[in-house]
Order: C-alpha cells, then structure tokens, then sequence
C-alpha cells in the first residue's frame, strides 16, 4: 500500500520513529482536500474541500504491519481511508491511502504550513524523543 501524509509524517525523521522503516517517497498532491491547523497542536488535519489541493509526500510499499503501526499514531481523530494522489514529477494518478480528519470543531481555520512545523517539540511530544535524528 502507498500512503499519502501531509503532516508531521511528510519529515523523515518523524517517520522513521514511528514505522521505524525506510521506504522511497515522492512529493505528491492531494487534489479536492484542504490542509488546516489543529487548534492548540504542532499537527494538522486535512478535510474534504472541493477546489483546494494539499501537497505532501507518498510513501511506497508501506506493509500492513507498518499500516496498524500509523493507525494507532493517529488515533481516533483521524480515518485512514483511499485516495487519488497525483505525483510531482510525472503528474500520474496513484491510489494511496490518507488520514483525513474526523474532529473538523478542532480546525483553526487557518492553513497549516510546513515550514512552521517545530520538529523538536512534535517529537518530543508525540514520538517519546529528543528531536534527534535515529541512526
């Protein structure tokens, strides 16, 4: 299965700490979904929005093990569910799977930018670490 983040899962280091594997990963958009702020958190949440795109990135041939793994790191707020993604090299359509927000009264209403992203203080938070990278 590939799978389609656009969040703290988009930084190899949050990755790795969380599927504790390496997988190749392509810069990718979602098409039709909007990318907001999660009031009072260091993540966001992506939500159905006609007209809107959500950039991220795409990881390839994640297994079902590693699958359950990110189900349980995004919790009850969010549904992984099937996608259409479009590739940023090559603008081919590929199916990925996404974790679309379900608690949309917790949206800031305002977009959530990659560059803000406070990596030491995510991982610190939600990865049990320092904010170093793993070897």
């Amino acid at each position: 299965m590939h799978v389609f983040t656009y969040g703290s899962l988009m930084f190899p280091a949050v990755w790795r700490r969380v599927v504790r594997g390496s997988h190749r990963a392509l810069p990718a958009v979602l098409e039709g979904y909007a990318r907001h702020a999660v009031r009072g958190e260091l993540y966001p949440g992506v939500v159905h929005r006609p007209g809107a795109s959500v950039e991220g990135v795409l990881y390839l041939d994640v297994s079902e093990a590693e699958l359950a793994v990110l189900d349980d790191f995004e919790g009850s707020e969010y549904r992984r569910e099937s996608v259409m993604v479009r590739t940023a090299a090559d603008m081919q359509m590929v199916a990925a799977d996404t974790y679309l927000f379900l608690a949309g009264h917790r949206l800031s209403g305002e977009a959530w930018e990659r560059q803000h992203f406070r990596m030491t203080h995510f991982i610190a938070a939600h990865c049990g670490g320092t904010g170093e990278t793993p070897a």
